[in-house]
């Protein structure tokens, strides 16, 4: 890649397409998540904070009822990145939490190529992920460094 070209003309192989600046990603969808689905994330998390299960103490603690963890959200947000690019091309994930998810809620998230650079001689894209409701209210942003060989290096190393 060369730095001489302008940013919507530098592009990457990922995933066995060619991406470039403004290239969205798949969509990921989290169907109907349901408080089974909370319940289920506290048991691998830890999270077993009433506020995501218990809609009485959910409401006496001012919410209108219970709601996905923060983590179950950016879980969803990160999938954005890995099923796109593979878990062993991810360098960096940030999440910013912009709203809650609900019982009922069907949770989409995406990214969009919002860089693609050379450095240390290895290419490297920077995403901004989006998640959002079915009414498409954002539940969360963030953004993602990944290095698209990465994974088959990786790989390599473990064999």
């Amino acid at each position: 890649m060369s730095d001489e070209s302008p940013d919507s003309d530098r592009t990457a192989g990922a995933a066995s397409e060619t991406v470039s600046i403004g290239t969205r990603g798949p969509t990921i969808v989290a169907e109907s998540v349901d408080r089974r689905d909370f319940v289920r994330y506290a048991g691998a998390s830890g999270d077993f904070n009433p506020l995501h299960y218990d809609d009485e103490y959910a409401r006496a603690a001012g919410h209108d009822g219970v709601f996905a963890q923060g983590m179950f959200t950016a879980g969803i947000l990160s999938r954005a990145a890995t099923e796109w690019f593979g878990v062993g091309a991810v360098r960096a994930f940030d999440v910013r939490f912009l709203d809650t998810v609900r019982p009922g809620d069907t949770v989409r998230a995406f990214g969009v190529v919002s860089d693609v650079r050379e450095e240390d001689g290895a290419c490297v894209v920077e995403l901004e992920l989006t998640a959002e409701t079915n009414d498409e209210t954002a539940v969360a942003a963030g953004s993602a460094t990944v290095r698209p060989s990465a994974e088959g290096e990786e790989s390599a190393r473990e064999g």
